[in-house]
């Protein structure tokens, strides 16, 4: 029965890790359909240089430092051990876990998009996925550094964040920012005024209806999965990511007058929230969280733009720092017995758990990407921006002509 019960749990990881995996075809056909047309090639093969860097990354250097096993290196025979025992649960918990480390930068990518050079950008991501994301995961994650024992001595309770509104999401949104800080606006996309200059519409509206599809429906294996193992599973993680997903659908049609851009980004920002707390909060408390989250992200990427100036391509610091910032603050608020959660949450927690992501990825990514940028330079040229990254980086059209022969 042991064994069994083994089995399944390493079956409904495995589940995870490729619905996980999947969601990462979602995050390259969200930036095709947003990007020119000149750039579609380099979105698709950025997010697929990514994961393969983010994976060798993850495995030889990240997986250790959150969780203390190099399984890369195989210090005392872990990696030997986890190919043996539990039917090898612990190689398909590595798996799951890579693909949300593997996340951070198919995040930046969006924010990047169309100005960045491809090499540095691939050495950005393996110092990213390294050392700067498994530093706060080990600490939300595995209590490193005793953090969540003083959180919870402290004011009740750990810092709660079930499938990683702040873990992945907001870090990988403020990492972003950073990036895009270093790397600077689009050449031509604001004029000497300070107003926008160059409007880029999304290049492929259906291929952004698709990315965003792709995302949600892989985002159930994201949340529900987080459980880890079968016993762990609960139907509420699941009606309150659909319950969150529709908040922020509802509000970003409305907000936006029915934008096919905001419509397709309001169910993302909905589930960015949710993750936090959707181990805890009520469905309606969920439902909530999800709007606000769809009001937000409409708002907060205009501002960005017009106000800040911030040439935030996808709007990925909107959609996943800010919006997983307000999940994982909306998860000591709606998490609480009062408002009908299942409590064992505190929002001072949640407060101060939150700002140390948020300090780990804005000086982490910071430092990451100025010192490759004074290396290596990450930035296109004006003219290869103007030729496009496809024909500049890869030399060759998303939709070549056809040769009459």
């Amino acid at each position: 029965m042991e064994h069994l019960t083994t089995s399944l749990d390493v079956l409904f990881i495995l589940l995870g890790a490729i619905l996980v995996l999947f969601m990462h075809a979602g995050f390259a056909f969200l930036e095709v359909g947003t990007v020119q047309h000149k750039n579609q090639v380099n979105a698709l093969v950025k997010i697929m240089s990514d994961l393969g860097v983010s994976t060798v990354a993850y495995f030889f250097v990240g997986y250790g430092i959150a969780y203390g096993v190099f399984l890369g290196f195989n210090f005392d025979g872990s990696l030997t051990k986890a190919m043996t025992e539990k039917s090898g649960y612990e190689l398909v918990k590595f798996f799951f876990l890579m693909t949300f480390a593997a996340a951070i930068p198919a995040i930046v990518s969006g924010g990047i998009a169309e100005r960045a050079k491809f090499y540095p950008i691939l050495l950005s991501t393996f110092f990213i996925v390294a050392f700067i994301y498994p530093f706060f995961e080990g600490i939300a994650w595995n209590d490193n550094f005793g953090i969540q024992d003083w959180l919870k001595s402290s004011f009740g309770a750990t810092f709660h964040d079930f499938a990683g509104s702040i873990v992945v999401h907001a870090v990988g949104g403020w990492i972003a920012l950073t990036a895009i800080l270093v790397l600077g606006a689009r050449h031509g996309r604001y004029g000497r005024d300070g107003n926008i200059k160059q409007v880029y519409p999304p290049s492929s509206i259906p291929f952004l209806a698709l990315g965003s599809w792709i995302l949600t429906v892989g985002w159930f294996g994201f949340n529900v999965m987080s459980a880890q193992q079968i016993e762990g599973v609960q139907g509420l993680v699941a009606m309150n990511s659909l319950m969150a997903m529709v908040g922020g659908i509802l509000a970003a049609t409305f907000m936006s007058d029915k934008d096919p851009g905001f419509v397709h980004n309001g169910p993302l920002a909905g589930l960015v929230a949710i993750c936090a707390g959707s181990d805890v909060v009520s469905p309606l408390g969920a439902l909530v969280i999800g709007l606000i989250a769809g009001a937000l992200f409409v708002k907060a990427f205009v501002w960005t733009q017009k106000t800040l100036k911030i040439d935030d391509v996808l709007g990925v610091w909107p959609l996943h720092g800010l919006c997983g910032v307000w999940g994982a603050i909306a998860a000591g608020i709606f998490g609480s017995s009062a408002l009908g959660g299942l409590g064992g949450v505190s929002f001072m927690s949640q407060l101060i758990g939150t700002l140390i992501g948020l300090a780990v990825a804005l000086v982490g990514g910071y430092i990451v990407y100025k010192l490759i940028d004074m290396f290596f330079g990450i930035r296109m040229d004006d003219e290869e921006q103007h030729l496009g990254a496809d024909l500049s980086i890869h030399k060759i059209h998303a939709n070549p002509p056809r040769e009459e022969y």
